[in-house]
């Protein structure tokens, strides 16, 4: 998916967005943003959110009482990390539609409109800030750069789309939307999960240029590219198995298929060349073809599954459209039908002897 064109901004105003921006909450989950929370939030109730949500992770330092100071409102999550904190925050929201972003002033406050223009005046479900549109130099390391487009390639083969940037923070969101997501993962993997969710769910979703800055002087990231980049890669993975299971299974099966050729080569190798046999390795080559065979297999029946489902839930979706476009008639016309009925059975009676008779 490409970075959103010109068209929806073609017929959207200013006005158009300002119109429902008491429709939207700016939530900004956090964990020791001092430095950064009160020009924040400062920033987008100056750009005309009165509602903003701060939920953090019980910060050490004096970052709620700054969110409070610069007029958002503030709750402490119960749980830890950041997947667990937005699940929490979306429970106190009444919004109909959700901006997401950091707190560490690296997204622009500017672009807000820009990310709620596809929800506000289109009909998408969730909107990805793309990062790499405009990154200015020192907002990411190297290593993170590569790490970044490696997850975005591994998600668009693994799950068939193409978000371009699915670890960004800065997202718009439905809460309609958000609700019927299956969202497990606490810390960082959650806008992995997200990411997963649309697509999994065919969620209407747009990718939309936006500006990322670096961290200003003394904020100090929370992110742990090795240790985080690993629960990342994993949470791809898992989620796989009920949105890719040919890929979930197969992967597998190839390793070990591969293992056990490779294992069978060695050892008839070793066999033709010096007449030494390898009973162990041979039999390790034997079961890991077969157990290879057995997932590629597995995973065949479990893609044809969930393609079977998802043609009849598709199906049952669109029997449900139909059902409520077509409107039940109201109690006024019904009420006329019976009496119509009525009088009509009444004027059969008089004008029929014979059924007067017999009565």
């Amino acid at each position: 998916m490409g970075d959103r064109t010109s068209n929806l901004s073609e017929t959207a105003t200013t006005a158009d967005i300002d119109a429902t921006a008491s429709d939207v909450c700016v939530l900004l989950p956090t964990l020791n943003e001092a430095a950064t929370i009160k020009s924040v939030v400062h920033g987008y109730i100056d750009a005309g959110f009165s509602n903003v949500l701060v939920v953090d992770g019980d910060s050490e330092d004096e970052t709620r009482q700054l969110a409070r100071d610069a007029g958002a409102r503030v709750i402490t999550q119960t749980g830890t990390g950041k997947g667990q904190a937005i699940r929490e925050a979306v429970e106190h929201i009444t919004a109909e539609v959700v901006l997401m972003a950091d707190a560490d002033a690296t997204y622009d406050v500017s672009d807000a409109e820009r990310m709620l223009e596809p929800i506000l005046v289109g009909d998408f479900d969730h909107v990805i800030g793309n990062r790499f549109a405009n990154m200015q130099p020192g907002a990411m390391t190297p290593l993170n750069k590569i790490g970044n487009r490696i997850i975005n390639s591994a998600f668009a083969l693994i799950h068939g789309q193409n978000y371009q940037d699915i670890l960004s923070g800065y997202r718009a969101f439905t809460t309609e939307s958000f609700s019927q997501m299956q969202l497990s993962a606490d810390g960082f993997g959650v806008e992995t999960e997200m990411s997963v969710e649309c697509a999994k769910r065919g969620f209407k979703t747009e990718v939309v240029p936006i500006t990322y800055r670096p961290r200003p002087d003394g904020s100090d990231t929370n992110l742990h590219p090795i240790r985080d980049g690993g629960i990342i890669f994993i949470e791809l993975y898992r989620k796989a198995k009920t949105n890719n299971p040919l890929f979930y299974f197969g992967s597998v099966g190839a390793i070990s298929t591969t293992i056990g050729l490779i294992l069978g080569f060695y050892v008839v190798y070793r066999w033709l060349a010096f007449g030494i046999g390898h009973e162990i390795l041979a039999i390790g080559a034997v079961a890991g073809v077969l157990f290879g065979v057995q997932l590629l297999m597995f995973g065949v029946l479990s893609d044809m599954l969930l393609s079977l489902h998802r043609e009849q839930l598709s199906r049952f979706e669109l029997l449900e459209a139909r059902t409520q476009t077509q409107s039940p008639p109201t109690s006024q016309s019904s009420e006329g039908d019976r009496s119509a009925n009525a009088d009509d059975a009444v004027s059969a009676e008089y004008t029929d002897p014979q059924k007067s008779y017999n009565k």
